[in-house]
């Protein structure tokens, strides 16, 4: 397996990636391509992609409120899971984001995710239930 960062000519791949995977996107607003090429041009490092034999079969999205570096968009296809793939992904992204000045990394989880919270402790993370997440979107598709 190969991490490499992810480029905007990889766009169809992430995206019949994150179809597979189940993986909510907003391929009208804020996952369109338009909107991809932009993130990776303002921050190209934090696009991480896991390839086998050339097929991308895992992505991480990075973010970064300046305090915190956050792992979005971590994603693996469900013929490649419980090859450590995910893990390979939040180790790569713990690194790119220590890359850049960052101590403190986050994810957030659905509920239901038992999985995702399951890998997620037991690469280190602790969870909080005591947090409540509040969003305000200028549109649905953002």
């Amino acid at each position: 397996m190969e991490i490499r960062r992810l480029k905007t000519a990889d766009y169809e791949e992430i995206i019949s990636l994150w179809s597979r995977a189940n993986l909510p996107f907003k391929p009208e607003g804020r996952d369109s391509r338009r909107a991809i090429a932009t993130q990776m041009r303002a921050n190209p490092d934090f696009f991480l992609g896991a390839f086998e034999d050339r097929h991308l079969v895992g992505t991480a999205v990075l973010s970064s409120d300046i305090r915190k570096g956050w792992i979005n968009r971590l994603a693996v296809d469900p013929d490649c899971r419980r090859r450590g793939v995910a893990k390979a992904l939040i180790e790569e992204s713990e690194k790119t984001l220590r890359s850049h000045g960052l101590k403190i990394f986050c994810s957030l989880i659905e509920g239901s995710n038992k999985a995702s919270k399951a890998l997620f402790k037991k690469c280190g993370y602790s969870e909080y239930t005591d947090i409540s997440y509040f969003t305000k979107r200028d549109s649905d598709a953002v």
